[in-house]
């Protein structure tokens, strides 16, 4: 069965269509949820909450351009709004004008598993790991992530710089 007939069948309330869907997709997206959330069963929330959102509004989706991608998108904001309603930013400051922030590995400097790579960001502080993952895997700019999370264009600098100096001492250490 094609996409666009699944999607068809979903809209007219088809519960194994809509289960095939999910099927279809659970697995990425959960791996899109992992990256914003602390653990595992926060991840499944965020999807739980995502795929809720996706079905709603599925009559908005125009059969234009990726689904995946539309459902990608879905599942970040998903998250990202959750971690808003918590308050990650209420202790966030702006970048201090003398730090500067890298994006350059240092040579020589060894690179972690993924595995081991992932776990760690999991263990960041929930606003770094945010900021973090808009910046670096969605490839955004400080200014949309600022937009996107409700904070100036300074705090997500000074969350990255956070994000990526965490995430350097535990390499290292």
């Amino acid at each position: 069965m094609d996409e666009q007939q699944l999607l068809k069948d979903c809209l007219k309330g088809d519960v194994h269509a809509q289960k095939r869907l999910y099927e279809k997709y659970a697995r990425k997206m959960f791996g899109v949820c992992l990256r914003y959330a602390g653990d595992q069963p926060m991840a499944e929330d965020f999807m739980q909450e995502g795929f809720i959102r996706v079905f709603a509004n599925l009559k908005n989706y125009r059969m234009e351009g990726s689904f995946e991608g539309w459902i990608r998108r879905i599942m970040i904001n998903t998250s990202l709004e959750i971690l808003r309603k918590k308050d990650i930013f209420r202790y966030a400051s702006p970048l201090d004008n003398d730090f500067q922030v890298s994006d350059q590995a240092e040579e020589g400097e060894d690179v972690p598993d993924t595995d081991a790579l992932v776990r760690l960001i999991q263990a960041m502080p929930a606003g770094f790991r945010a900021v973090f993952n808009l910046y670096v895997v969605e490839n955004c700019s400080h200014k949309e992530i600022g937009q996107m999370l409700g904070i100036s264009e300074g705090t997500s600098k000074s969350q990255y710089a956070r994000a990526r100096a965490w995430l350097q001492k535990r390499l290292k250490g």
